[in-house]
């Protein structure tokens, strides 16, 4: 396991056992703290060879994270400036595929989950806190 953080708490965890491809945990340990706002507009993000080497990984798979979060645009990619966050609007309605997509993810996060030994009730009991936190906010 391998954590990061950018100036303040940590904001991404890597776990190099786990079945989830380590770029795939990059973009969306990423995401959530860009999301949340533990990442903002104007924050300089680890060289990608220097978030490699702290990680425990090639770059190139730090290089691809980087560039999916950009085509998402979450940052600005520059030769010789790094990746740095960008001001990105977070659309407030989504589109019918949109949803599918989202249900299906968490329809298939909840049986990997319970394939791994997960309760039923466990699962709900943490659904229903994230729930909480969306709600508050």
């Amino acid at each position: 396991m391998y954590s990061i953080h950018v100036g303040g708490p940590v904001i991404l965890r890597i776990d190099t056992s786990s079945e989830t491809p380590v770029y795939r945990q990059i973009v969306d340990g990423m995401r959530v703290a860009l999301v949340n706002r533990d990442l903002v507009p104007g924050n300089s993000l680890p060289a990608v060879r220097r978030l490699a080497l702290d990680l425990g990984t090639h770059f190139n798979t730090v290089a691809q994270a980087y560039r999916e979060l950009a085509r998402e645009g979450w940052l600005d990619i520059g030769a010789r400036s790094g990746a740095r966050v960008i001001e990105r609007r977070v659309t407030t309605t989504s589109k019918p595929k949109a949803d599918a997509s989202f249900r299906r993810r968490i329809e298939e996060i909840v049986a990997q989950m319970q394939a791994n030994g997960v309760t039923r009730s466990r699962l709900a009991r943490e659904l229903r806190l994230i729930a909480a936190t969306l709600e508050d906010t």
